[in-house]
């Protein structure tokens, strides 16, 4: 499976993939904060570390099975201005919009914080724009990690994966 991680952080990703058991042939990684970097680095040295997102070359990278993404939520979460979109960090977000329509993943995931209904019917509308084929849409699921860890922080997902409900 090839991987691409938009907004990858410290690779929490890899964590995810490699306590589900699923081979990555290839893990590509869009980030910009080099202490991150350095983790992902040490933790999973193949890493291959594309930088910035708003700069990576598709057209270099093989067919790729799953897209992950958690874009900068400054501007949505109700701890900020909520200035959404304005924010240049979370207008970022549209970058995850282009590079999936180009990229045109088996299954994707994005996270995002709790945030206005307005900002997320816009989310939910972009993310659903690119699956025309999912009849329905893609609807987000709301998940408190507090299920799943010892954090309280409610997060929506949005994903084609199938069989994605909220945990025990």
């Amino acid at each position: 499976m090839n991987v691409l991680s938009l907004f990858d952080g410290m690779s929490c990703g890899q964590i995810a993939l490699d306590r589900l058991g699923i081979k990555v042939d290839n893990y590509f990684a869009c980030e910009i904060d080099k202490y991150a970097m350095q983790v992902t680095q040490a933790n999973f040295p193949n890493t291959i570390q594309l930088g910035d997102v708003t700069k990576v070359n598709l057209s270099k990278l093989p067919k790729i099975d799953l897209v992950l993404a958690g874009s900068p939520c400054q501007g949505f979460s109700f701890a900020g201005k909520q200035l959404a979109f304005d924010d240049p960090r979370s207008a970022l977000f549209f970058e995850f919009i282009k590079i999936l329509k180009e990229v045109k993943p088996k299954y994707f995931l994005l996270e995002n914080v709790r945030m206005k209904q307005e900002f997320l019917n816009i989310i939910t509308e972009q993310v659903s724009s690119c699956y025309p084929e999912i009849p329905f849409g893609i609807e987000p699921i709301l998940i408190n990690s507090s299920l799943v860890s010892a954090q309280s922080r409610q997060r929506y997902y949005w994903t084609n994966i199938p069989n994605i409900k909220q945990p025990e």
